[in-house]
């Protein structure tokens, strides 16, 4: 059974953040061959929060939530193990961190990956760029309006 779990970096222990980073690096340095520094420095940021789906322990997908100064969410690093791809892991992921949003979501999606990201109200915010010799398109979702509050009756 798959469950979702959250924490911040000081509430990882060592064997979760190192299957952590572990997946991370084995996604995005090695598998996408982008030699840059997984290790940002953002994963320690106060605001920064680490989401996984575990499976016995074992991490077989995650992201990272990191807060920006503007208020928003920043979604970044979701990865899922070559062994787990295809089961809809990130999109359980994904989900839980969009249902739990309060603000605005913001993202830098591969832009084949832009019609997934549309599925959860993500909608482009702005110019593509390539970064690693892979070509990206920023994305943002806005939180659902607040459903207007009834106000007294009108009289006659």
């Amino acid at each position: 059974m798959t469950t979702i779990r959250r924490a911040r970096f000081a509430e990882l222990d060592a064997a979760t953040l190192y299957a952590l980073l572990r997946l991370r690096v084995d996604t995005f340095v090695v598998e996408q061959a982008c030699a840059y520094p997984e290790l940002d420095g953002r994963d320690v940021e106060p605001g920064a929060c680490h989401w996984w789906a575990d499976e016995q322990g074992a991490v077989l997908a995650c992201l990272r939530q990191l807060a920006e100064p503007d208020g928003a969410a920043r979604i970044g690093r979701v990865a899922t193990a070559p062994p787990a791809r295809g089961r809809g892991l990130s999109t359980l992921l994904l989900q839980a961190v969009v249902d739990e949003a309060t603000g605005p979501l913001v993202l830098d999606a591969q832009a084949h990956l832009v019609p997934w990201y549309q599925r959860f109200g993500f909608v482009i915010s702005g110019q593509g760029f390539v970064e690693d010799g892979i070509p990206h398109m920023p994305m943002r979702r806005e939180p659902p309006a607040a459903p207007h509050a009834r106000g007294p009756t009108p009289q006659h």
